[in-house]
């Protein structure tokens, strides 16, 4: 009796060592020791369907007007899905927004959307760029009518939701499950933070961190490297877009020049940065903190005081930020083109 328990425990211990862990799934995951997220599940449950429908969705032209532009062409996954190709987005027959297409990453944490806030729930976020005219430029029943004609389509909203009906919300409920699946914390720094096996910040990367502590964190908060805030960070506004930032939601001229804080993660391969596009590079934003604050009314006091560093101070500052890449984040095919879905079909 004793050794057919012993085989049982075997077995189990067996098994599960190749059950699949939960960032392997294509469900959404709360990474150890981060906070609870703000998205309702309960309005919009995970299923694996669901987040292959959004996957195809987030991927397909087909959201926008003339069938060219897709989410992904201004969200590349090997930019963590930023935009870096142009200052300013670009949309169908090549207009140029206004604003740079920001990371889409650890998306359930936010309250809020778009550089200015003006979304604020991650299921009505697609409807922004749908709509916008220098981006997609469609609407929203157009596009439900061209689903509603795709055998395809017909088949993942069966298979998401039970019959091929296809409505607004759920094709907006679909992106936003693909979209909650992009979660970003496995990068050198999450390993340091694990205390994983043979991880270890360098002697720079240790001075950058505390450095990074001193003169960053009180705008990017870890562990998701931002407080979801919306703060002026004292640039110059620019004589051509003339972008006042929150103050265009809220019509309040103490939200002028407010900007929402980016999560830093990833942030080495989301250039360019700043809303505008503005700066090719990290140090160029170093620089800008250091040396070219501009002193608008709504500045953000005492968070923006005197930064000073040195070039080494940058340096160790550079070498941090490169730990919050997360490789597997940037190559996860879960995340990839479904070629092999818009191929069968």
């Amino acid at each position: 009796m004793k050794k057919y328990y012993l085989f049982i425990i075997f077995l189990v211990l067996f098994t599960t060592a190749f059950i699949p862990k939960m960032e392997d799934e294509p469900y959404f995951y709360i990474p150890k020791n981060w906070p609870k997220p703000a998205y309702d599940f309960s309005q919009n449950p995970s299923s694996s369907a669901k987040v292959q429908l959004g996957k195809a969705l987030f991927y397909d032209p087909i959201l926008s007007r003339n069938n060219t532009i897709s989410c992904a062409n201004c969200h590349s996954q090997y930019t963590a899905f930023a935009h870096i190709d142009h200052k300013l987005s670009h949309g169908i027959e090549d207009r140029i927004g206004n604003r740079n297409a920001p990371s889409l990453l650890n998306l359930a944490w936010n309250t809020s959307f778009m550089w200015d806030g003006s979304i604020h729930h991650l299921d009505a976020q697609a409807i922004a760029p749908i709509s916008n005219p220098l981006e997609m430029d469609e609407k929203l029943e157009h596009v439900v009518a061209k689903l509603q004609t795709s055998k395809l389509y017909r088949g993942l909203f069966q298979e998401a939701y039970g019959d091929s009906l296809v409505t607004g919300e759920r094709t907006l409920k679909s992106i936003s499950q693909f979209m909650l699946t992009l979660i970003s914390a496995n990068s050198k720094y999450d390993k340091v933070q694990r205390k994983e096996p043979g991880y270890a910040f360098t002697e720079s990367e240790n001075r950058g961190y505390r450095l990074f502590q001193q003169n960053c964190a009180s705008c990017h908060k870890e562990p998701l490297f931002t407080t979801h805030k919306f703060e002026n960070n004292g640039l110059q506004p620019d004589s051509i877009l003339r972008d006042i930032g929150r103050m265009k939601v809220t019509l309040n001229p103490k939200d002028s020049l407010l900007f929402k804080v980016p999560s830093l993660r990833n942030v080495e391969v989301t250039a360019p940065y700043m809303h505008d596009g503005r700066y090719a590079n990290l140090s160029m934003v170093l620089f800008h903190y250091t040396n070219n604050i501009y002193p608008s009314k709504s500045l953000a006091k005492p968070l923006l005081k005197k930064i000073v560093l040195t070039e080494n101070d940058k340096g160790a500052i550079l070498d941090f930020l490169k730990t919050l890449t997360d490789e597997s984040f940037l190559r996860n095919k879960q995340y990839s083109y479904p070629r092999a879905l818009f191929l069968k079909n």
